[in-house]
């Protein structure tokens, strides 16, 4: 079988912020085991922010306030080869290259999948998708621009906060749109250049057909002339 491997990007702060709601209605990742390199990660390696069964209720401060959670630039993560750091080993190499290899990473692996998409795209998500696997969905996709997220009033200093703390996912995100809308504008170009050339080929055979009609007439009408006279 071939497989394409596609994903979703979306708003770093959006994102962030439909994580904490939904991780304050209840959701916890306990059957995640977090592969990597074959084994998962020690406690040590990844603790956890809460104790007890999950943690429901969470301000939006204490989700802030936890330095190992892992909703911080959650998409470079899931997105990079997390072997090239050591996994989740913080002490394999210093923060600054371990960051910047992440974030490549994650750079690379999405620029080679066969396909991504945005979020806070949608209809244009939907025309390169169609085109990308040349299918076409039976209805619209929609865009919702009012979410759970969307409906948490944060103030500038907030918003800079989760700024920082998800500043990978940031840069990811600023390269993803750039390349999506590349794409998009490449896509709307060669399909234009494809219509013009099928009108004006279209047009080449309307007019050798009726470039062949005109003599296959006069020849008819003289043989009915040429026929009437020698029969008169």
């Amino acid at each position: 079988r071939n497989f394409y491997y596609i994903t979703m990007l979306r708003d770093p702060v959006s994102r962030y912020l439909s994580e904490w709601k939904h991780v304050q209605r209840g959701a916890t990742w306990k059957t995640s085991l977090h592969m990597c390199d074959g084994r998962s990660p020690t406690p040590d390696e990844l603790p956890t922010c809460y104790e007890g069964d999950d943690w429901s209720g969470v301000s939006l401060q204490e989700f802030m306030d936890c330095s190992y959670n892992l909703a911080n630039n959650r998409q470079v993560r899931m997105l990079a080869d997390l072997s090239l750091v050591g996994c989740y080993n913080l002490t394999f190499m210093n923060e600054s290259e371990r960051n910047m290899i992440l974030l490549q990473s994650a750079k690379n692996n999405l620029k080679n999948m066969a396909f991504f998409g945005l979020t806070e795209f949608q209809r244009k998500t939907q025309y390169l998708f169609e085109r990308t696997f040349n299918l076409k969905f039976i209805s619209p996709f929609t865009q919702f621009n009012v979410t759970r997220a969307s409906n948490v009033d944060i103030g500038e200093d907030v918003r800079q906060r989760i700024e920082e703390l998800n500043f990978l996912d940031v840069q990811l995100y600023e390269y993803a749109k750039d390349l999506f809308l590349q794409r998009f504008q490449y896509t709307k170009q060669e399909e234009h250049q494809k219509n013009r050339l099928k009108r004006r080929e279209e047009r080449r055979l309307l007019r050798e057909q009726r470039a062949h009609q005109w003599p296959r007439e006069d020849a008819t009408e003289a043989a009915v002339t040429e026929d009437y006279n020698s029969q008169v």
